[in-house]
């Protein structure tokens, strides 16, 4: 398990220990003008009731760990590792963790005249700045910013956040625009289902993990399963398995000095050609150029 999700289980712990209610702690780790990051987690399960929030400034929180149901004006959606968590400035939210325990998010919060700035240039302007929708997917076109976020939590001094931060506002103001936020004809356990198989994924992403067996998990036919985890979650089983692999791997080049073939395997590629097609495809770099990039030198 990574790194970020083992930190989580031990806050989860210490709330247990502490038998104290579940509450989010952010910390922020990069500001700027305009701009800044913070690492959120929360600990919050489902004795813990969800109260509704204010968005004080725009906000883009990519999950690393856990999964919760997010509400906001612009709909509702299931949360999980890779996903963006969107919320426009002065707008209503509600968290909740019905189905599991916790959660940690690196959050990217703008002030709205910045924001607007950075959304005009991204092509929308006024109120069309406005985010749509309440989420996105862990889409391909974000996934290296994604990943680098990640390596940032893991304790990089050098992180490029202000960058990070302008590229995730722009790529996500511009999926955004063509995303709705219809979740029709859902079974009403849709939610429970789906966030087991997220979790058998997430705690075990290097096993096999075929359709079959996570719809099991999810107690529902394939068929049904894979309709369901693409209309929660944005993306197929297969393309957040792979996802989740690639992310793990990423955070392994830029952080150890395993071997290339190592990590690969490590991570649940059967081969080091494989791995590297799908890095490159990913990532648009090879995994040697991601780790060059990163500060890592040994292949």
């Amino acid at each position: 398990m990574a790194k970020i999700a083992v930190e989580l289980d031990h806050a989860l712990a210490r709330r247990k220990e502490d038998g104290t209610p579940g509450q989010t702690a952010p910390r922020v780790v990069a500001k700027g003008d305009g701009w800044s990051v913070a690492d959120v987690v929360c600990t919050c399960g489902p004795a813990d009731h969800p109260y509704e929030e204010r968005h004080s400034r725009d906000t883009i929180a990519i999950v690393q760990a856990g999964s919760f149901e997010y509400r906001s004006a612009a709909g509702r959606a299931l949360m999980a590792a890779g996903s963006l968590m969107l919320g426009s400035h002065g707008q209503c939210f509600e968290c909740a963790h019905r189905h599991g325990e916790g959660d940690r998010c690196v959050s990217f919060w703008y002030a709205p005249d910045y924001f607007e700035r950075l959304a005009a240039d991204a092509g929308a302007h006024g109120i069309d700045r406005r985010f749509k929708v309440p989420a996105l997917p862990a889409l391909r076109q974000l996934s290296s910013v994604v990943a680098r976020a990640s390596v940032g939590m893991r304790g990089a001094a050098d992180a490029p956040w202000e960058e990070l931060a302008v590229a995730l506002a722009a790529g996500a103001v511009r999926l955004a625009s063509g995303l709705s936020a219809q979740r029709n004809g859902l079974p009403l356990n849709a939610a429970a289902s789906v966030t087991r198989a997220v979790q058998m994924i997430d705690r075990h992403p290097d096993k096999a993990l075929t359709l079959g067996r996570l719809a099991r998990e999810a107690g529902l036919s394939p068929y049904h399963f894979l309709r369901t985890f693409k209309s929660l979650i944005g993306i197929t089983p297969h393309q957040y398995v792979l996802r989740v692999r690639l992310r793990g791997a990423a955070r392994r080049l830029a952080t150890d000095a395993s071997r290339v073939l190592d990590v690969a395997l490590d991570c649940g590629f059967g081969d080091v050609s494989n791995f590297n097609r799908a890095f490159r495809a990913e990532f648009g770099e090879s995994p040697l150029a991601f780790r060059r990039a990163s500060g890592q030198v040994r292949s």
